[in-house]
């Protein structure tokens, strides 16, 4: 039977989770929406949405998840969506999932999902709502996150928390990668995507238990992919498969932002796979990823690990009951 597990894009911002999911979308099978941004917020309010079970309270969750700013950019109908919320199981999960399900179904594809970095340091939160779900992270060398993080205008005016954006994101990869088993987190560099993409869409694919398609690979107009206000924003990103920004940190931070990067990055970027530009100091270093997840602050992942695990019986159901497995239990 085919799979219908729901797909999640992670990774540090500026990443190449954009490239990525517009790679997933080209497959005739998979259909992963611009970014939402009401799926945490939806979490984090669910007490105030109360108990499920009780038609009004979908209906409200609906009405509300409508209202979102983003929700606009899926190209859906805000009536139409309202009572398939009202229509769902009575789970929260159920709720969001059915969003997107109706967006791939947009596109007559029957696997949904959705792509945002931030997912990276709450994936406790993304299993609980979907416990099928498959994750799939790209990874990219800090100092390139960092360098292109430096020249978006909303991002922070401060170096240090550019930096510090892409260590917790580096160490909730390495947590997740201990954390869950092969069938439920994936990782790839940004990097061997885009110097050589089929060879990695392939284990992508392998890893979702999909044919390879070669539309994933090849620069083509995606206009049907949004809403028109995002067409010529879709076919620029998946156009732009290319190795030139890789390793451009070189040129686009200075000597003294480079040694600050590596300084906080220690170990991690060898890790990963990349080389320092110098040795790493021994007080930058740490001895292994298991002491690492044990000793270092991983904040919004660790939050998001803590609030999962404190989570009392007594709440409301929350996980998606859409897929074969999500009703299968």
């Amino acid at each position: 039977m085919p799979s219908d597990r729901p797909i999640f894009v992670v990774g540090c911002p500026r990443s190449g989770t954009t490239m990525l999911q517009l790679m997933l979308h080209a497959h005739p099978r998979i259909a992963l929406p611009p970014e939402t941004r009401f799926l945490l917020a939806a979490y984090q309010q669910r007490q105030k949405f109360g108990d499920l079970n009780d038609e009004g309270h979908r209906r409200d969750l609906g009405k509300w998840l409508v209202k979102t700013s983003q929700f606009g950019d899926l190209g859906l109908n805000k009536e139409q969506v309202v009572e398939a919320v009202v229509a769902a199981p009575p789970t929260l999960g159920s709720a969001l999932g059915t969003i997107f399900k109706m967006y791939a179904e947009r596109f007559g594809k029957p696997r949904w999902g959705d792509k945002r970095p931030l997912y990276l340091r709450n994936l406790p939160v993304i299993l609980r709502l979907f416990p099928d779900a498959q994750i799939i992270n790209i990874m990219r060398d800090g100092r390139d996150c960092v360098a292109s993080l430096k020249e978006t205008p909303w991002s922070s005016n401060e170096f240090q928390t550019l930096v510090d954006t892409w260590t917790e994101s580096a160490d909730a990869s390495l947590l997740a990668a201990r954390r869950y088993p092969k069938d439920v987190y994936h990782q790839v560099r940004y990097e061997d995507l885009v110097a050589d993409p089929e060879p990695y869409l392939r284990g992508i694919c392998d890893f979702l238990e999909e044919e390879f398609d070669p539309a994933m690979t090849k620069p083509s107009d995606l206009a049907s992919v949004a809403v028109p206000k995002y067409k010529s924003w879709h076919k620029l990103t998946h156009q732009e498969v290319t190795t030139e920004r890789v390793q451009s940190w070189r040129s686009r931070l200075t000597e003294e932002e480079i040694a600050q990067c590596e300084t906080a990055f220690g170990d991690r970027l060898a890790y990963f796979g990349y080389e320092p530009s110098q040795p790493v100091a021994r007080s930058a270093r740490f001895r292994s990823s298991a002491r690492l997840v044990a000793k270092h602050r991983l904040g919004p992942a660790r939050n998001a690990a803590r609030q999962f695990l404190k989570s009392t019986p007594a709440e409301p159901p929350i996980a998606a009951r859409l897929t074969s497995r999500q009703t299968a239990g």
